[in-house]
């Protein structure tokens, strides 16, 4: 099963602009979780910063017990190894095969025998879906493929924790419903912990456990995807609806005079409609997330919004008409 990763306080700065300051959320063991925002929210900062690679100035990241933040290098480097890392565009080395690539970790950080190695990069790369094209450079191949491979080399070690940056960044719509889909059926094989930053509105619809929102220096909300996708809050449903009313800007939000205008001039949309999480693919088990998360969320539901209440009751009971069929 995955480990929970727990954010206290969080801020980070570069020079004097500040990228967003006291983010504090727990990403729940075994599920999958969505960070949303426009471009330049420090989506990617917030990434690195859970992994360590990026130091704020303040707060706490907790991954069994290492502060990522303030731990020892010694620490904060064996915890790493429960993560797994996928880039935007794979970070391949080009002139390396794929299946060198994915197996770099395995000789870099093991000392497994290469018949070992095989076994694992060639187990990996039958779970992507990409059997066959072990001897092609990077440069061979789709951007598609590449980001699988991607994919394939952050599984290598068995890790409890993934962190997907922008995986859908130069995919078409059918490319990124395929991902969408292998992310969870990822999550039903291994239970692993995920985290997905992305601004792809698709995935947030369909794929996350949780949701949370960057926005002005801040994280505007984090909880059941429910929450997000029925929010009211403007910025919340500007971005989910793709419009371009509300207080995000093309370049940074807008001032006070442009949003008193815009909701003087019409009423806002009806918000996105719900629509139902991807469930594992026909043959593999049902993901061990669901009903742990079933049981958190109806703990809190007495503490949240009544939009996303009665979305979260409506999903559990047509649920249950499944299960009853």
């Amino acid at each position: 099963m995955g480990i929970e990763v727990v954010v206290e306080g969080l801020t980070k700065s570069f020079g004097e602009q500040n990228i967003w300051q006291d983010v504090t959320l727990t990403l729940p063991a075994g599920e999958v979780s969505v960070m949303l925002g426009p471009s330049g929210t420090g989506k990617t900062v917030f990434l690195k910063s859970v992994i360590g690679l990026i130091k704020p100035e303040r707060g706490r990241v907790l991954v069994d017990g290492v502060d990522m933040v303030g731990g020892s290098e010694r620490d904060i480097y064996e915890a790493r190894k429960v993560f797994g890392l996928m880039f935007q565009d794979g970070a391949l080395f080009g002139s390396m095969t794929l299946f060198d690539n994915i197996a770099f970790p395995l000789r870099e950080h093991t000392r497994k025998k290469e018949s070992e190695i095989r076994r694992i990069v060639m187990e990996r790369m039958d779970l992507v879906g990409l059997v066959g094209a072990e001897e092609k450079l990077p440069g061979e191949i789709s951007g598609g493929m590449r980001k699988r491979a991607g994919l394939a080399r952050a599984l290598v070690l068995d890790p409890q924790i993934i962190l997907c940056d922008e995986p859908d960044s130069g995919l078409d719509p059918v490319r990124t419903a395929y991902l969408s889909q292998l992310l969870i059926d990822l999550n039903a094989r291994i239970d692993a912990t995920m985290l997905i930053v992305t601004h792809n509105l698709d995935i947030a619809a369909t794929v996350p456990d949780n949701m949370g929102m960057l926005f002005r220096r801040g994280l505007v909300a984090f909880g059941p995807r429910e929450v997000l996708l029925t929010s009211e809050e403007p910025v919340v449903a500007q971005f989910l609806g793709g419009r371009r009313e509300g207080p995000i800007g093309m370049s940074e939000e807008k001032d006070a005079a442009t949003l008193a205008k815009e909701r003087g001039a019409a009423a806002p949309p009806a918000p996105r409609p719900l629509v139902p999480q991807l469930e594992p693919s026909p043959g593999l088990p049902e993901r061990k997330a669901v009903r742990r998360r079933r049981e958190r969320v109806l703990s809190m539901l007495d503490r949240l919004p009544e939009a996303a209440r009665i979305a979260i009751e409506r999903s559990h009971a047509a649920a249950g008409e499944g299960a009853a069929r």
